[in-house]
């Protein structure tokens, strides 16, 4: 049961990971010259397809996955939302804050002996790589607007 209820937590994370890059990606492509689109579609995509591996793993362990993201989802939007009003640069810096909350939780999960080899596998192999990966392409488009 545990293995389910950490899953559905990532799940939730990642949902709302998609909610809160749809909400950027969208305010970035109304902005024009928005080249930060192209760069965090792929991020987007990404946690897309997290949530289809989580949904896929929940099942295949017989648990029923979350639909939503719940408050911290809500929560996420609203900090986007008022971040892509005050701009570019602060609203990456709200997404790389996410990323790296997202991979502390995931460290975290390795660390815990009892959860099975399957979800050591799904964090060590696609989750965990897939958020280090997002946080260096947020710490180049940060560095960029600095420069």
């Amino acid at each position: 049961m545990h293995n389910i209820e950490t899953l559905n937590k990532f799940l939730k994370d990642e949902l709302s990971a998609t909610e809160t890059y749809q909400q950027a990606l969208d305010k970035l492509r109304e902005d024009v010259g928005a080249s930060e689109a192209e760069v965090l579609t792929p991020i987007y995509e990404d946690h897309k397809q997290a949530v289809s591996s989580l949904q896929a793993l929940i099942s295949r362990l017989g648990g029923t996955p979350c639909e939503d993201s719940g408050a911290w989802g809500t929560w996420a939007k609203i900090v986007q939302g008022s971040a892509n009003l005050l701009g570019k640069e602060t609203a990456l810096k709200a997404l790389q804050s996410g990323e790296k909350s997202g991979a502390e939780a995931y460290e975290e999960a390795l660390e815990e002996s009892e959860l099975s080899s399957d979800i050591h596998t799904l964090i060590e192999t696609k989750l965990l790589p897939a958020q280090q990966a997002h946080i260096r392409t947020l710490d180049r488009l940060l560095g960029a607007e600095t420069e």
